[in-house]
C-alpha cells in the first residue's frame, strides 16, 4: 500500500500501569517474551505495505526511541520515506509534553504536508493485534466515508475494562452516531480500537482548525465534535485484540499468548511481527529443569521449575526455584529455592534465595526495575 502513511500515537503516562511505566512509555512495555507493544501495530503497517510511519512520542520516550532506532528491523531505515520519530523535545526524560494527541500531530504537521500519500492511518501504539490495513482502506472507500473508525465487540472482556475505551454507537448503515471517550458507566460493548483512516488533506484541515480553537485532543476535540458534520463510519474488527491499558489487561494478554490459538493468530499468519534483534545464545535447560505451558525467550538459564509463565531474554531460574503464573522480564535473576506465583517482575530484578512472593490473578504482585527482593 503506497497510498497511505502511518501515524502511531504512543500516548501519555498511564497511572493504571503502575511501576511498569515508571521509566518507559506504555508502547515500549515488553510483552510476549521478546516483543514491545509497539511492535505489533508497526509490523501491521509494514506488512500492509505502508513504508512511511511517524511515531508521536510523549511520556518517557527514550526507551521507545532506543528500541525503534532508525527502523532497521522494520525495513524503515531508508533514504525516502521510512521511520520518523516525533518526541516533544529532548530536554529531559519527562519534559515538554504535547498538550494532547491532536497537538502532537499538529506540532509535526510538516510531516503531513510534505507527504503525497492519499490517506493517513492513525493508530495507538499499545494494542496487540494483527491487521491488514488494506482491508480498512477498501472499506473506507466503499463506504465513501470522511473518517472510518475501527471497532470491536468487547463482550469477551471484563466489563470493568470498558472504562478504558471509547464506546461507540452505530446506526443501521454503520455510521457512528455516538462516541463517548472512557465513560465511567459504559452503556455498550462496542468500542473504538483507536485506529482511524481519512484523507491526509482532511487530517491537515482538522488539525489546523482544532489548534486555532485551542483544542488539543484528537478524539474529544475532533472526532466527537465532528460526528454530525462529517460522514464518520465504522469498520468491525473480529480478531484477537487487547489493549495494554491496565495491569490486568497486560497480565491477561501475556497469559493469552501462551495459548496456541492466540499465538497462531498473532504470529503464524501472513507476515510476521518484527522487533529489535538481539544476539542471544539459545536457552539452556539443566537436567533438573521443568518447563510447562510457558514462553521462554533466548538467553535464559533454567535450573528450576516454570509453569504457565512468560520469560524474557536472559532470565535465570536457580535450582529448586518454582515460578508459576508469572511474567519475568529481561535479565532478572531468581535465586535457588525462591517461589513465585502470580508475580510480574520488571527488568534486572533479583529475587534472593528462598524468598516467596504470591499474588492473585486479579492482583499480581509487581516489582519495578533493578529491585532486589
Amino acid at each position: 500500500m503506497s497510498r497511505a502513511l502511518g501515524i502511531i500515537i504512543t500516548g501519555g503516562r498511564k497511572e493504571s500501569m503502575k511501576e511498569l511505566v515508571a521509566k518507559r512509555s506504555v508502547s515500549a512495555i515488553p510483552v510476549g517474551g521478546k516483543y514491545r507493544a509497539i511492535d505489533f501495530v508497526l509490523s501491521n503497517m509494514i506488512n500492509s505495505g505502508i513504508d512511511k510511519v511517524g511515531v508521536v512520542t510523549q511520556y518517557s520516550f527514550r526507551s521507545l526511541m532506543d528500541h525503534l532506532g532508525a527502523g532497521k528491523e522494520w525495513d524503515l531505515d531508508r533514504r525516502n520515506n521510512g521511520l520518523f520519530m516525533f518526541p516533544p523535545y529532548l530536554a529531559g526524560e519527562n519534559s515538554g509534553w504535547y498538550r494532547g494527541s491532536a497537538d502532537g500531530m499538529y506540532s509535526n504537521i510538516s510531516f503531513l504536508k510534505r507527504s503525497t500519500d492519499e490517506y493517513a492511518i492513525i493508530a495507538t501504539g499499545n494494542c496487540i493485534y494483527r491487521m491488514d490495513f488494506n482491508l480498512l482502506v477498501d472499506a473506507h472507500e466503499k463506504q465513501e466515508a470522511d473518517i472510518t473508525i475501527m471497532y470491536r465487540d468487547m463482550s469477551d472482556l471484563d466489563p470493568v475494562e470498558l472504562k478504558e475505551f471509547g464506546i461507540i454507537k452505530l446506526d443501521d448503515q454503520g455510521r457512528v452516531i455516538d462516541l463517548r471517550e472512557k465513560p465511567q458507566s459504559p452503556d455498550g460493548k462496542i468500542a473504538s480500537l483507536g485506529v482511524y483512516i481519512m484523507k491526509r488533506t482532511l487530517l491537515i484541515e482538522l488539525l489546523e482548525e482544532s489548534e486555532a480553537h485551542g483544542h488539543y485532543d484528537f478524539v474529544k476535540d475532533i472526532l466527537i465534535r465532528k460526528l454530525n458534520k462529517l460522514n464518520i463510519m465504522g469498520y468491525e474488527y473480529k480478531g484477537y485484540w487487547r489493549s495494554l491499558s491496565s495491569i490486568s489487561m497486560f497480565y491477561n494478554c501475556n497469559m493469552d499468548m501462551i495459548e496456541p490459538e492466540v499465538r497462531q493468530e498473532l504470529f503464524n499468519t501472513d507476515g510476521k511481527v518484527f522487533t529489535k534483534v538481539k544476539d542471544e545464545t539459545p536457552t539452556k535447560y539443566n537436567e533438573e529443569a521443568v518447563v510447562n505451558h510457558s514462553i521462554v525467550a533466548d538467553g535464559c538459564i533454567i535450573e528450576g521449575e516454570v509453569y504457565n509463565s512468560v520469560l524474557s531474554r536472559g532470565v535465570k531460574i536457580g535450582r529448586g526455584a518454582v515460578v508459576r503464573n508469572s511474567i519475568i522480564m529481561q535479565d532478572t535473576v531468581i535465586e535457588p529455592n525462591a517461589n513465585l506465583d502470580y508475580v510480574i517482575l520488571d527488568k534486572e530484578v533479583t529475587v534472593k534465595e528462598g524468598k516467596a512472593l504470591k499474588g492473585e490473578r486479579s492482583f499480581p504482585i509487581i516489582v519495578g526495575k533493578h529491585m532486589e527482593i
